[in-house]
């Protein structure tokens, strides 16, 4: 089967994945916070950025591979984190990872996700990155980083953008709680989906086995939240200093918005920081990371990652033009998994370097390092 002839775009992924997973999964992983006003100016702001083609440059053989914290990565792209993934799909975090190394991009596993940081020992691959949801207790702290280092993640990304938990109205709506409980309501929806029903019964309800390994250490669990929001604290200037002191290795911090954070966490010997509005989730009157990332590229001098709302090849040179370093991206990664199993997340990889090599082309682009010097946007053209 031609991948590309039947999937070219992630547009393709998308809809495809929605048929194929019961829709309070779907509300899960496609929702927003609020109006989800956020999650639509993402796209908005990177469709404003437009480029002069350019002429006459010869035939172009562009390299797509960037270096990032110690390694080189074989296209300018990784997966973000994602809360609970098994629940999009069963046992995507492995096969998340397995795909990350095969296609050398980095993985990203979430604290909440359905898998533990031992559980993907053997797939990570030297390309495992651990997102911390930054736990309270100094103890469970300390165990996470033990753990998270000895199963072999070398980059530790502490997420700081969500001091309370957001409410997300559609995933509300939607009957889905955490962790999960099939009601007939959301059985009814299963029964509409096969493959994921026959996938899940096999791999048993998804729950968040890395956070249920501390719930016992944590009092006034009630039925109406999960040991995740009990565990967790919001982090000050000196918890981010505390995890610098305490993690051998690259350290990023996600969730940056204000240019005026850079040369404060750069001090503190932050090694990147991360663009993102949470793709939406947690705020719906927050800016897109394009709009902010020039002032805070020129207040920074470690990499920038940037996420949220990307979708192409042509999206990671705007992001790159702007002078980000690296993308990543999330829900893209969890459509292509839901809608072609451990085959989609290569095949996305694969669609977005041809999507960068086709428009490099267009715009006389050899090497990625040369983009913002020879790719100035043009913003608010119409």
């Amino acid at each position: 089967m031609d991948l590309h002839a039947q999937y070219p775009a992630l547009s393709d992924l998308r809809s495809r994945a929605q048929k194929r997973i019961p829709k309070f999964v779907w509300e899960y992983l496609n929702s927003a916070t609020g109006e989800e006003r956020t999650k639509a100016r993402n796209r908005k702001k990177l469709d404003e950025i437009l480029f002069l083609p350019s002429i006459l440059h010869g035939e172009i053989a562009p390299d797509v591979s960037v270096p990032l914290l110690g390694q080189t990565y074989d296209i300018p792209v990784g997966i973000a984190p994602v809360g609970m993934s098994g629940l999009i799909w069963p046992g995507a975090e492995k096969q998340l990872a397995s795909a990350a190394t095969a296609s050398n991009i980095p993985y990203t596993l979430s604290t909440v996700a359905t898998q533990t940081p031992e559980d993907l020992t053997s797939y990570v691959g030297g390309n495992g990155w651990f997102q911390l949801y930054p736990p309270r207790d100094e103890e469970i702290r300390l165990d996470l980083l033990r753990r998270a280092k000895a199963a072999g993640f070398s980059t530790l990304v502490l997420t700081v953008d969500v001091p309370t938990a957001s409410r997300r109205e559609r995933q509300l709506r939607s009957g889905l709680t955490t962790p999960p409980k099939l009601t007939p309501r959301l059985l009814a929806q299963v029964a509409l989906r096969p493959a994921w029903a026959l996938a899940s019964a096999r791999a048993g309800m998804p729950r968040m086995k890395l956070i249920d390994d501390y719930a016992g250490n944590v009092s006034g669990l009630s039925s109406t939240a999960h040991a995740g929001y009990l565990l967790r604290t919001s982090p000050n200037w000196d918890y981010v200093q505390w995890l610098r002191d305490h993690w051998e290795g690259p350290f990023v911090v996600k969730g940056v918005l204000r240019s005026e954070d850079a040369a404060r966490l750069e001090a503190i010997g932050v090694d990147a920081l991360w663009l993102s509005n949470h793709a939406g989730r947690q705020f719906d009157a927050a800016p897109a990371p394009t709009e902010v990332l020039p002032k805070i590229r020129a207040a920074a001098n470690v990499p920038l990652i940037v996420d949220s709302g990307f979708e192409t090849g042509l999206d990671i040179l705007r992001a790159l033009s702007l002078g980000a370093d690296f993308v990543m991206m999330g829900r893209g990664f969890h459509y292509a998994l839901a809608a072609l199993g451990q085959n989609g997340p290569a095949h996305l990889v694969d669609v977005l370097k041809k999507d960068l090599i086709a428009n490099m082309g267009q715009l006389g682009l050899r090497d990625l390092k040369d983009v913002p010097a020879k790719l100035p946007p043009m913003t608010g053209v119409s």
